[in-house]
């Protein structure tokens, strides 16, 4: 079986080097890339938090309170049926709003960090 595409440049036994170790060091000490964390991290972690927080307040409410979860709203929902389903919510709004995060805001900049160290500098 043959190909048709052409070799890639600089023969056939060589390899372009990517960047190096230090290279990499030297991008995680830069103030671009402690910019990225902190961005990341201000997102991440607050909405983390008040999300194990509101689960952890259903499990308790569904252990220690039952009469207030049975407590019945309309028909046959009760009060643990609309926090349940707020749990699904929640999770997708929290998926959503990071991905939109991501796109706005963190993917330019590490697109920026990669293209500079492709880039060699």
């Amino acid at each position: 079986m043959t190909t048709e595409a052409a070799p890639p440049p600089g023969g056939a036994g060589t390899q372009q080097a990517g960047p190096s170790a230090e290279d990499f060091a030297r991008v995680q000490q830069s103030a671009e890339f402690a910019e990225l964390r902190r961005s990341y991290r201000s997102f991440a972690f607050p909405l983390t938090v008040a999300f194990i927080a509101w689960y952890l307040l259903y499990v308790l409410l569904s252990n220690y309170a039952g009469g207030f979860m049975g407590t019945k709203l309309f028909g046959n929902i009760n009060v643990a049926l609309v926090l349940g389903l707020g749990q699904f919510a929640t999770t997708f709004l929290i998926a959503w709003l990071y991905s939109r995060h991501a796109a706005t805001r963190l993917d330019p900049k590490a697109e920026a960090i990669k293209a500079r160290m492709e880039a060699g500098e």
